[in-house]
């Protein structure tokens, strides 16, 4: 009878301990759909207005995307893991699972295409130019050739705008983003270039409110996608929550709300599932 007793209990062990690992396995979605304990996402950490990291957490339109997405998935925002996704490390981390997907503004491009899986675009966004608020010498690209355009090491929008709209702009190479807005506003350089979002996302910081404006070139076609491993179902869920997003007003809202004070004319929202070239 005692033995009896003892294997009966230890049955019971045995059966919450599989419980307990069942239950662990569940913490991260693994990729594939909605519904487990956690889901990680990767984002910006340093573009004010699109995905920023703060002391009192993070915000930005990339964000207030993800949050969108992960709630149709069945996840409340105390289940999302943020990661920062730097722009080199996106398909990497997509391949190894480290995130489930990506907003960050992540163009859609053929070549990326090959390695991860798009839903979306989210976002029409257009290479452009920041300038001072007094300055309205740059009405078009070809202006440019004349003036001292801020590059960031690293990035081909201000090389893209020398090779082939302005090949007579003097380049300039600074640091980050926020060095060039300091380089404009003492007038070191006449204009900073990169995606408008970016740049909308950037002037509308209390500290530049009225200070810049966008020249409003679109110079350049870029449509941000949700980044999804190769193969993985989530890209259709997830076509499904932008679809909503766009529907319900939450799209417009959130657009507004980010880049609102630096009196971005951004593009209405695009048809998912059509990416313009």
């Amino acid at each position: 009878m005692k033995l009896r007793k003892v294997t009966a209990v230890s049955a019971v062990v045995l059966a919450l301990a599989v419980s307990a690992t069942a239950c662990g396995s569940d913490k991260k979605d693994g990729g594939s759909s909605g519904g487990g304990k956690k889901i990680a996402i990767g984002i910006k950490y340093d573009q004010p207005g699109l995905g920023q990291k703060t002391p009192q957490g993070y915000s930005g339109f990339d964000v207030d995307v993800a949050k969108y997405v992960a709630k149709k998935l069945g996840y409340n925002e105390d289940q999302i893991e943020w990661k920062e996704s730097k722009s080199a490390d996106r398909e990497t981390m997509l391949a190894r699972g480290d995130v489930q997907f990506i907003a960050a503004t992540y163009s859609i491009t053929p070549e990326r295409e090959k390695k991860v899986d798009f839903a979306g675009p989210y976002l029409l966004a257009h290479q452009d130019v920041l300038v001072r608020a007094d300055d309205d010498s740059i009405k078009s690209a070809g202006d440019l050739n004349s003036k001292k355009l801020c590059s960031v090491t690293g990035s081909t929008s201000a090389q893209n705008v020398k090779e082939k709209l302005a090949p007579k702009a003097n380049l300039l190479k600074y640091p980050t983003y926020s060095a060039c807005l300091n380089g404009l506003q003492n007038k070191a350089i006449d204009a900073l270039t990169t995606d408008d979002s970016i740049l909308a996302g950037y002037a509308s910081q209390a500290q530049f409110k009225g200070k810049f404006k966008l020249g409003g070139l679109k110079m350049t076609n870029e449509n941000y996608g949700i980044g999804v491993k190769k193969g993985s179902d989530l890209k259709a869920k997830i076509n499904k929550a932008l679809t909503d997003m766009v529907s319900d007003g939450s799209w417009e809202k959130a657009v507004k709300a980010n880049f609102g004070p630096a009196n971005y004319q951004y593009e209405q929202a695009p048809k998912i599932g059509d990416v313009k070239s």
